[in-house]
């Protein structure tokens, strides 16, 4: 069953041309599905029968599973069955008849217009703020040296200005996990300059960063994945490669444009190393920018502006409610996000109607 497994991962990859995330996700399914059919008594792969898969959905919701993970989960089912049927190693596709739970889709919270402004412009406004996780992948700091000083550089004077506190007192460049590194000139002979510099060039980084998420509405994995190549100045547009390889041509405005600007002027080159090849955005330690690490800027910029609890999806369902609002058509959005269903493009709709109900209600005399 372990070489079925491996077989499988390599169509999903090579052949569906699936993404990393959705291959490790499926193949742990399949894997879950195969230790419980062993345990059902099913010594080959060839015995695997439907009541099986049914009894290990059943055993999973026992476990708590969500309505969305069983789906899901169903659907790793199904797609494994058919393959393995289509490979000679199922009589039959057996999970053909599979039934699976409709996932319920909350309606996705956004933010109005003007607090997505406060957020895209917050950079410019206030220090980095204290990211609400230990700092991961490439703005991860380095270890301090045996008997080196972990203490910060001071912040420098000025409100918004690089290395001033953020409202939780904090600098930003210890936000950024760079305060081993940039921030700390007794430890490595960093320069305060060289730290400022730094920090300078992450606030460019974060406006280009929540600019692009909000301008384009391009997903969190797709905007890391950008190269400098990507990015149509004349035109205004970037080149994303979406899910299953598809790839999309995406404008953005004025606002974007600037931000870009002066993060691959004065931003991007304080931060670039031989490492970084042709990556957009860099973290502080010049690699690609880790998408764990654009969440937390996002979160932590939400709240350190005031706002509502949101993530980089949430700014991708800000930008397409708005766009709808505006009255964009709806086709035009699902290309712009990336959908391969409209139906995925149409929740957008219902989050408009939402607002346009409760403003009636607020408003109307007989309502």
């Amino acid at each position: 069953m372990r070489e079925a497994v491996d077989d499988f991962a390599a169509h999903l990859a090579g052949v569906r041309n699936r993404s990393a995330h959705t291959v490790r996700a499926y193949v742990g399914d399949v894997v879950s599905l195969l230790d419980h059919a062993q345990r059902m008594g099913c010594a080959e792969l060839s015995q695997l029968d439907l009541a099986v898969l049914r009894s290990w959905l059943a055993k999973q919701r026992t476990m708590g599973a969500a309505r969305t993970s069983l789906a899901r989960r169903a659907a790793s089912a199904r797609t494994f069955s058919t393959w393995a049927h289509r490979c000679g190693l199922l009589p039959a596709d057996v999970a053909g008849a599979l039934a699976s739970p409709r996932a319920h889709r909350d309606l996705p919270t956004v933010l109005r217009a003007d607090q997505a402004a406060a957020l895209v412009e917050a950079p410019g406004r206030l220090a980095r703020p204290v990211p609400s996780a230990p700092p991961t992948g490439d703005d991860s700091p380095p270890k301090t040296p045996a008997g080196g000083d972990s203490r910060a550089a001071p912040p420098a004077a000025g409100p918004g200005s690089p290395g001033s506190p953020d409202p939780s007192g904090t600098t930003d460049a210890a936000a950024d996990g760079t305060t081993d590194a940039a921030a700390d000139g007794v430890t490595d002979g960093t320069t305060d300059a060289a730290a400022d510099g730094v920090a300078e060039a992450v606030l460019l980084r974060d406006r280009a960063l929540l600019e692009l998420l909000y301008g384009t509405g391009v997903r969190i994995s797709e905007a890391c994945g950008l190269d400098v190549a990507d990015v149509d100045h004349a035109r205004r547009v970037v080149r994303v490669l979406g899910k299953g390889g598809r790839e999309r041509a995406v404008p953005y405005g004025v606002p974007a444009q600037r931000a870009l600007d002066e993060w691959l002027r004065h931003g991007r080159p304080a931060l670039a190393a031989p490492h970084s090849r042709d990556a957009l955005l860099l973290g502080a330690r010049g690699g690609r920018l880790n998408p764990t690490t654009a969440r937390r800027v996002v979160s932590g910029y939400a709240q350190a502006a005031g706002l509502p609890p949101v993530s980089p999806h949430g700014l991708r369902h800000s930008a397409a409610t708005h766009l709808l609002e505006g009255g964009a058509d709806l086709r035009a959005v699902q290309e712009l996000l990336g959908h391969s269903s409209l139906a995925s493009t149409q929740i957008y709709t219902h989050v408009s109607v939402e607002r346009l109900r409760a403003a009636y209600r607020q408003a109307h005399p007989r309502a």
